[in-house]
This record gives C-alpha cells, sequence and structure tokens, in this order.
C-alpha cells in the first residue's frame, strides 16, 4: 500500500515559530527543526533558523544541487557557504578552527528525520455546506489532498463528517480524487481578476447525513 504524502499549507507552517515549535520550509518541503533546537540550545548557531521559525527558507538553498549556496570569499578565493543571516548549526566555520566538531552525520537539511510532509504547490478555499444544520465552513486546503484529506480537515468542524455524502453539483464526489479531478475547478485566478470576494463566490461542497454515525 502506498503511503500518500501529508500535504500542508504555507498558513500551518507559519504557526509553528517558537523554539519549543519550530517548522520552516524549504525546497518544498516541510521540516520539524524543533528537535534540533533542542540538541543545540543556548548555541548561538540557532540564531539564523530561530529567525526564520515558520517561514520558507528556499533562498538558503542552490535548488539544483539541494545543498547550501556557496560563494566566493573574497578574502581567501575559497568557495564557502553563503550565509547572509549569519552561520548556522552544521555549516562550518570559514577558516580552520579546532573547536569546530564534524561529527554530527549527515546536516540538518539532509536528514530525513526532520522531514513531516510537503509543502502546498497552490492552496485554495473550499465552502462545504451541512444541508442538516445548515451551517457552512469555508476552510482553506491543499489543491493536492484527495476528498478524504479535505474531509479530515473538516473534522475538526464536525466529528461526524465521515457519515455524510459529500456532494458537487448533486453528484456524489469520489473521495479518492482532488477537487480538481472531481470537477471542482479553482477559480482563484479569475476571483482575482474580476476584484470578487472569493469567500461569497465559491462553489460549495454540500454534505448529506446517511443517518449513521457507524463512520464517526
Amino acid at each position: 500500500m502506498v503511503v500518500r504524502p501529508k500535504y500542508f499549507t504555507p498558513n500551518e507552517v507559519s504557526v509553528h515559530n517558537t523554539t519549543d515549535d519550530l517548522w520552516v520550509s524549504f525546497l518544498g518541503k516541510v521540516y520539524n527543526l524543533t528537535p534540533l533546537c533542542e540538541k543545540y540550545k543556548g548555541d548561538v548557531l540557532l540564531k539564523p533558523i530561530i529567525l526564520s521559525a515558520g517561514k520558507d527558507i528556499s533562498h538558503w538553498f542552490n535548488s539544483k544541487t539541494k545543498d547550501i549556496r556557496t560563494h566566493v570569499d573574497p578574502q581567501t578565493n575559497c568557495i564557502i557557504p553563503y550565509c547572509p543571516n549569519g552561520r548556522f548549526v552544521h555549516i562550518p566555520p570559514p577558516y580552520p578552527d579546532s573547536d569546530w566538531a564534524n561529527d554530527f552525520g549527515r546536516p540538518w537539511w539532509r536528514d530525513d528525520a526532520y522531514l513531516v510532509g510537503i509543502l502546498s504547490q497552490k492552496t485554495r478555499l473550499v465552502k462545504i455546506i451541512n444541508t442538516l444544520t445548515s451551517q457552512d465552513q469555508v476552510i482553506e486546503v491543499c489543491s493536492e489532498e484527495i476528498m478524504t484529506e479535505i474531509q479530515d480537515r473538516y473534522m475538526k468542524y464536525n466529528a461526524h463528517a465521515g457519515s455524510y455524502t459529500w456532494k458537487y453539483e448533486g453528484k456524489n464526489l469520489d473521495m479518492g480524487k482532488t477537487l480538481q479531478e472531481n470537477g471542482i475547478d479553482d477559480e482563484d485566478e479569475e476571483f482575482y481578476q474580476l476584484s470578487m470576494n472569493d469567500d461569497t463566490y465559491l462553489q460549495p461542497i454540500h454534505l448529506y447525513f446517511n443517518d449513521d454515525l457507524t463512520e464517526a
């Protein structure tokens, strides 16, 4: 069985912005660096990472090599890591230093132990209407997510969401497909060009109660 990756919105990453709960994203992936912060607590080399908590730091990396960007040191003419915000954890000093310990194994940006998921390339808003209660909810989802994953997001508003039939324009949605694959087009760009309130004009998904709570 193929396990689908977990997708995150930039907003979800942004709330993890403290040393006790620190996430970053780069090159399309999301990393939980909280264990790194715990391991190097009090180390000045953590500062650039802490200042970037909850943010995307793709600009730190060479997109082709997937490694830290480099530049030529004007004093030594040597190629060294480019760290405009200051040297950080696992980056060697620019000059020989007997205090430099390089026995940490893989640098954190190459260690999948910190990897928690994929950063969505495009998020979108979805309006979900519960026909039983007439309540509607607009939630932000990842365009790559299939309907069961969107249903999981909606669970915080309705714990019995699994006991509803999900429909769009009167047709049952395939819960194993994405919104786009179900014929629900992303109209964000059109809304933007027309200066329309996309919350108001979102195409709604309707939930119909199945009279069965066994799935909840």
